[in-house]
């Protein structure tokens, strides 16, 4: 199954470019699924059919999904209640009802990623179109699963688990509780879930499709998101431009706005696809304005993305690590070697990477700047590097 994430800069039309993207699929006869996690239900006002917790059908091949926050945050905060019990019961904590719970900031994120591990393990859709929220709330959303793995095995540590057996001796001796079963069995549990939902963002088959308004403001921030899905390693497959206003007369008010619209989609031309969405004079509401919006659902051939892109032999004889990070500027990248991972800053964003054995054994000789890539040079440290005779 593919699965086509939209994103762009707040108010830009995300939701309408995902409805209209997953109706054009639909009409081609692509069993489609469009998802979306705003608690105000504006999936469901652009679609002109109410979504709710469950799966509705919109027409043929087509049916939205606004997930149940709420229900989702009870559930899960009920079950991990009934399983701390003994913990709670100790400190005589008292049990919160289901009926007085409300969920708390990011519950309608992890209920947008659980969503989408469950769609996309489905076979009854050929095509996923994601309504993720404003960019720079998607790209933290999307390295949400990465980031709480990586805390996990800091935290609880696979292997530790191994020593089940004697954890009670361990804490008879240290004279401290040693983490209880359940609190293994939760991390491991949590860690097959936040595993499924990476891989669905590093398949192959899984694009971001972006959304601006043409013009400075929309230029930078499509630049700026476009660099911060490049950090995650999410290839951009194309660039709807929203409310393109039509040709105006040279003497009329709106020629200027017309101009400053073409200036900016020539320059976008240049580095992505872009699919221009004529403004209708009012919000699209319901699917014949969809569909007069004329957007493609889905380009059929993903786009690659490898990152980093593999280690490379330099001429002069050390490990060269290139990451693709288009659109970058010189003096918004930081990079730090940490242990065994390295810490890459780009602008607001950052990622910390776990090295390959091969470059573990290296220390960081230089780094630069060329051609859109940040190219990291590896040196082999004589002390860990094998030698040869």
């Amino acid at each position: 199954m593919r699965t086509l994430l939209i994103t762009g800069p707040g108010g830009s039309g995300r939701t309408t470019v995902a409805a209209a993207t997953a109706l054009t699929a639909a009409r081609d006869g692509v069993p489609t699924l469009v998802l979306g996690a705003d608690r105000t239900d504006t999936l469901g006002a652009v679609l002109g059919v109410p979504t709710g917790a469950h799966p509705v059908p919109v027409e043929e091949n087509l049916t939205a999904w606004r997930p149940d926050a709420a229900a989702g945050f009870r559930d899960d905060l009920t079950a991990f209640q009934t399983r701390a019990a003994g913990v709670l019961d100790l400190l005589g904590a008292s049990r919160l009802d289901a009926e007085e719970l409300t969920p708390l900031p990011g519950a309608e994120e992890l209920a947008l990623l659980r969503a989408l591990r469950d769609a996309a393990l489905s076979d009854r859709f050929g095509l996923l179109v994601v309504d993720l929220p404003p960019a720079p709330q998607a790209l933290s959303l999307l390295s949400l699963p990465e980031e709480l793995r990586r805390y996990l095995r800091r935290l609880l540590p696979p292997e530790r688990q191994a020593a089940r057996a004697l954890r009670p001796v361990l804490g008879r001796l240290a004279g401290v509780p040693m983490p209880a079963e359940w609190l293994y069995e939760t991390a491991a549990r949590w860690d097959v879930e936040l595993a499924a939902v990476e891989a669905v963002l590093a398949d192959r088959g899984t694009a971001v499709r972006l959304v601006a308004e043409p013009g400075p403001a929309g230029a930078e921030a499509v630049r700026t998101a476009a660099l911060g899905l490049a950090l995650r390693g999410l290839g951009t497959e194309s660039l709807v431009a929203g409310r393109v206003l039509p040709e105006a007369p040279a003497d009329s008010w709106l020629a200027g706005p017309v101009a400053q619209q073409r200036k900016a989609l020539d320059e976008w031309r240049e580095s992505y696809v872009v699919h221009p969405a004529g403004h209708l004079g009012r919000d699209p509401r319901g699917t014949d304005d969809l569909a007069a919006l004329a957007l493609p659902g889905v380009n059929p051939a993903p786009v690659p993305v490898e990152w980093p892109v593999a280690d490379r032999l330099a001429e002069d004889g050390v490990l060269e690590w290139r990451i693709p990070l288009p659109g970058a500027r010189r003096d918004e990248l930081d990079l730090i070697r940490r242990g065994d991972e390295l810490v890459v800053s780009a602008g607001q964003f950052r990622r910390i990477v776990a090295l390959p054995s091969a470059l573990r054994r290296c220390t960081v000789d230089g780094a630069a700047l060329r051609e859109d890539e940040l190219r990291v040079r590896f040196a082999p440290d004589p002390r860990l590097w094998p030698r040869t005779t």
